[in-house]
C-alpha cells in the first residue's frame, strides 16, 4: 500500500479529502479524534505527506482511463468520441485501454491506478459479476457504462451505472417481431458464458416468447463462437451459416448487435434469401452502419450520446465530490426501417 493517496486515506477514514488535508497541515479546526484516526491510517500504510495540500494535489494525475471490452464496437466508438470531447473541455486527459474478453477489467484497473495515479475510470462493457470484494479495491471514482447488471440487484446501488435495461429492451425487440406475425424467431446470441449484457438480452427474448405462449426452440438459439470477437460481423456471419446448415425453419432473426447483423445479411444473401421477403432481420444498438445496409436495418436503438454524456457527467461529479453513486437507466427506441416485414 505504498502508493496510497490522500483520497484513499479519506475513504478509509470516512471523511472528505479536505479534512485529511487540514489534518496533515495541522489546522486547529479538526476534531482530535478525527485527527488521530487520520494519523493512525497514515502511519499504518506508510503514507508520506507533502508539505501542503496543494502539493498533495499535484501528485495526482489528471488522467481518466476508459476501459472498454469491445473496442471495435461502433457504439463504443461514438461514446469514446463524446468522452474525449468532454474531458478536453474539462482539462482532463483520456487514456483508452482495450480489455480482452478473457481479461479481468478490475485487475487491469487496479494496475493502471498504481502505475498512472488515475483521477477516474469509465468502464464500457463491464462484466458486473466479480468475486466478493474485488470491485471495492478500486480507489478512484468510477462509472460503469453500458453495464450488464440486473436492475434491482442487491448490489446494483453500490456503484454508479449508466445503461439501458438490456432485458427490457430485448423483450421489446422480440415482442415487436411477434407482433409482426413471427413465431419462429432465431436469435444470434452471445456465447453461453456471457454473464452480462448477453445473458440479459437472452432473458428478454425468452420471456417475450413465454409471455406469448411460444415454445422455445433450442435450435433457434444460436450462440456465437468464443474464438473471436463476440459482437462482430464475422461472428454474425459464421453463426448464421451454421443456422442455415441446420435446415431449421425460421422467419426472423434477432441479433444482439447491429454489427453482427451485417454478417447475418451476408450469410442470408449468399444462401439466396431476400431480406425481408424471405427472412426478417432485427438488430440491437442503432449504430450508423444500419442506414448503409441494404435494406436499411430495423433495430432497437440505444441513446448512445445521452449515455455517454450522462456517464461523463456522473464521473465528473464523483471526482468533484458533488454527489454519491447513482443508477441512471435510459430507454431504447424501436426504429422501424426496411428489414422486417409483417407475415400471416
Amino acid at each position: 500500500m505504498s502508493e496510497i493517496t490522500i483520497k484513499d486515506i479519506a475513504k478509509i477514514c470516512g471523511v472528505g479529502v479536505s479534512t485529511v488535508s487540514r489534518a496533515i497541515n495541522n489546522h486547529p479546526d479538526i476534531n482530535p479524534e478525527t485527527r488521530k484516526q487520520i494519523q493512525d491510517v497514515i502511519e499504518q500504510y506508510g503514507y508520506i505527506p507533502n508539505n501542503s495540500a496543494r502539493n498533495l494535489k499535484r501528485t495526482e494525475s489528471n488522467t481518466v482511463a476508459v476501459l472498454t471490452k469491445g473496442v471495435t464496437n461502433p457504439l463504443f466508438s461514438t461514446m469514446i468520441r463524446v468522452f474525449d470531447e468532454k474531458l478536453k473541455r474539462s482539462h482532463l486527459d483520456m487514456m483508452l485501454r482495450h480489455v480482452d474478453y478473457e481479461e479481468d477489467e478490475v485487475a487491469v484497473a487496479l494496475e493502471l491506478i498504481k502505475e498512472k495515479r488515475l483521477k477516474g475510470i469509465i468502464f464500457l462493457g463491464f462484466n458486473y459479476y466479480h468475486p466478493e470484494g474485488e470491485i471495492e479495491k478500486i480507489t478512484v471514482p468510477f462509472v460503469l457504462s453500458t453495464v450488464g447488471a440486473i436492475l434491482g440487484d442487491e448490489d446494483s446501488s453500490r456503484y454508479s451505472h449508466v445503461t439501458v435495461d438490456d432485458m427490457r429492451e430485448s423483450y421489446k425487440a422480440t415482442q415487436y417481431l411477434i407482433d409482426m406475425g413471427h413465431r419462429n424467431i432465431a436469435i444470434i446470441s452471445a456465447e453461453a458464458r456471457d454473464s452480462s449484457v448477453g445473458r440479459l438480452r437472452m432473458e428478454g427474448y425468452l420471456k417475450a416468447l413465454s409471455d406469448n405462449g411460444i415454445d422455445v426452440n433450442q435450435n433457434l438459439i444460436c450462440q456465437v463462437s468464443d474464438e473471436m470477437e463476440h459482437y462482430s460481423m464475422e461472428n454474425g456471419y459464421i453463426t448464421t451459416k451454421k443456422l442455415l446448415d441446420s435446415k431449421e425453419p425460421f422467419t426472423a432473426v434477432f441479433t444482439m448487435s447491429d454489427i453482427m447483423a451485417a454478417g447475418v445479411y451476408r450469410a442470408l444473401m449468399e444462401a439466396g434469401l431476400r431480406i425481408p421477403e424471405d427472412v426478417s432481420v432485427l438488430g440491437f444498438d442503432g449504430i450508423e452502419l444500419g442506414d448503409y445496409m441494404h435494406p436499411k436495418l430495423s433495430t432497437l436503438a440505444q441513446p448512445v450520446v445521452q449515455l455517454a454524456v450522462a456517464t461523463f457527467e456522473q464521473l465528473k461529479d464523483l471526482m468533484d465530490e458533488e454527489c454519491g453513486n447513482m443508477n441512471l437507466i435510459f430507454e431504447g427506441t424501436l426504429v422501424e426501417k426496411e428489414s422486417v416485414r409483417r407475415i400471416g
